[in-house]
């Protein structure tokens, strides 16, 4: 970390303990900086981390004062689920919103899309045109099974983070996260195998499992907490269950991180019923808290964990650019990468690797943890201020999705649909369950968030307040 960073975490700790309190005025910035042994430029850069947090605010000739605390929105609560494995369905409201063209007209609030305008990714593009200006022309050739060995040696490297010990032999570069979670799959469950999944859940994830003909057994799940584990305990004793797939840090949609001590727990479970875990840590680098939470690999004893990931989320999806460290599963893992899509296009992965080694990785991840943390905050106040009250909302610890629960009976797919008729379009609920539970649910992206994303949030939350209405119209006569 830099100093700043350590300061500014510092304060933050403070401020959250409640050491200084709302519209207290700080220490100045000089005399922070004697009491901290440290620059003036090092406590201005530390106050301007804790401004983009909306954790303080600057008042002209006065200095910084702490930020009045928000009102949050209460969180969803945990949702039933079928106690029994699950065919998948869905896949036609999956189809209808990933087979469309980016348009410059549509607000796309319900993609998970990060932000690729931002200023730190220019020596990415940089990169790329070197590498095609190349003349020995190995970008247009044929790559190894395996990756370039100078981004698996890259990767292997970022792993310390996370709290891994890999070797570059340990990882297989794949075409996103997506194919490295399909190749999980196939690893490790045949046609009919059941796969325990956190719900809601990644659609794609579950869109493979219903591919490979697999069922899904989906496992109740808290938007704070994360995964029961007392659910999945007795699922695993009743059930032929053969792993476990989640995203156990900043969870897609729901936002939860799992503590240490519940990832620990996590994997002791897939020992003792020895299961493979399938660990997607695509927004894992997207944690707002320093140091970034441990994956639960870092744990794994004896190879049962698949760790998957990607850079679609932190730098650019258009890379295609993730990898797995398969465990026990290697060579299995390394079969199925070949029959599915064989080598990863090679121009990016040489053009990561550059930017990795370079030391542009970690600044720009810096940058849009704070920006995706302030945008967060942004966004929750325009949905308190222009939702129902009976609407509930995650409160997202890292990343830029925001999973919203409306009133019983508002239906996310009508609401999409009257919404792209105004140039506005949301991720139903639907999507994220096996069976198309979550209905009157919906998620939002924060990762831009300006004037008129600010709009569009407000028209969503008109329009849901319109369908109340409505439904309070239809019910009224009945009861009268």
């Amino acid at each position: 970390m830099h100093r700043y960073e350590r300061l500014a975490d510092h304060l933050r700790e403070r401020i959250q303990a409640g050491f200084y309190q709302v519209h207290e005025r700080l220490p100045s910035v000089r005399a922070l900086a004697q009491a901290h042994g440290v620059s003036l430029s090092t406590v201005q850069h530390a106050y301007h981390q804790l401004e983009d947090a909306q954790l303080i605010e600057a008042r002209p000739k006065s200095g910084y004062f702490v930020s009045p605390r928000r009102e949050r929105l209460p969180a969803p609560p945990v949702a039933r689920t079928a106690q029994r494995p699950v065919e998948v369905s869905q896949w036609e409201h999956v189809r209808e919103g990933t087979c469309v063209l980016p348009d410059a007209s549509m607000h796309n609030l319900g993609r998970g899309m990060p932000d690729i305008d931002a200023p730190t990714l220019k020596p990415l593009l940089r990169a790329l045109a070197r590498v095609s200006r190349r003349q020995d022309l190995i970008g247009l050739n044929y790559d190894t099974l395996h990756g370039r060995p100078e981004l698996r040696e890259q990767i292997a490297r970022l792993a310390v983070g996370q709290g891994c010990r890999l070797h570059p032999d340990d990882i297989v570069v794949t075409t996103g996260c997506h194919e490295a979670i399909s190749i999980a799959m196939r690893a490790v469950c045949e046609p009919g195998g059941i796969i325990a999944v956190d719900s809601p859940s990644f659609y794609g994830a579950l869109q493979s499992i219903r591919a490979y003909g697999m069922k899904a057994m989906e496992i109740p799940t808290d938007p704070e907490t994360g995964i029961s584990l007392e659910a999945l305990e007795l699922a695993l004793e009743q059930w032929p269950i053969r792993a476990i797939q989640l995203t156990p840090t900043c969870n897609n949609p729901l936002g939860y991180t799992l503590s240490e001590a519940r990832k620990r727990s996590l994997y002791a479970l897939a020992r003792r019923f020895d299961v493979a875990i399938i660990e997607d840590d695509v927004y894992g680098d997207l944690s707002y808290g320093f140091p970034r939470p441990v994956t639960i690999k870092s744990f794994d004893e004896d190879g049962r964990v698949l760790l998957c990931s990607s850079f679609s989320k932190t730098l650019a999806p258009g890379l295609r650019i993730g990898w797995i460290a398969p465990g026990r599963y290697h060579e299995r893992a390394l079969h199925m990468k070949y029959v599915g899509t064989g080598s990863t296009a090679t121009q990016g992965q040489m053009a990561v690797a550059e930017f990795i080694r370079e030391g542009h990785h970690e600044p720009h991840l810096r940058r849009m943890r704070a920006q995706y943390q302030g945008n967060r905050d942004r966004m929750l106040d325009v949905i308190a201020s222009a939702f129902p009250a009976s609407t509930r909302v995650s409160y997202p610890a890292g990343s830029f999705m925001l999973w919203l629960e409306c009133a019983d009976g508002i239906d996310s797919v009508t609401l999409n649909q009257r919404l792209m008729e105004e140039g506005i379009r949301i991720a139903p609920g639907v999507v994220f369950s096996a069976t198309g539970k979550y209905r009157h649910c919906l998620r939002l992206n924060h990762a831009v968030f300006d004037a008129e994303i600010a709009r569009a949030v407000r028209r969503v939350g008109q329009r849901v307040t319109e369908m109340l209405a409505q439904r309070a119209d239809v019910a009224r006569p009945e009861t009268a």
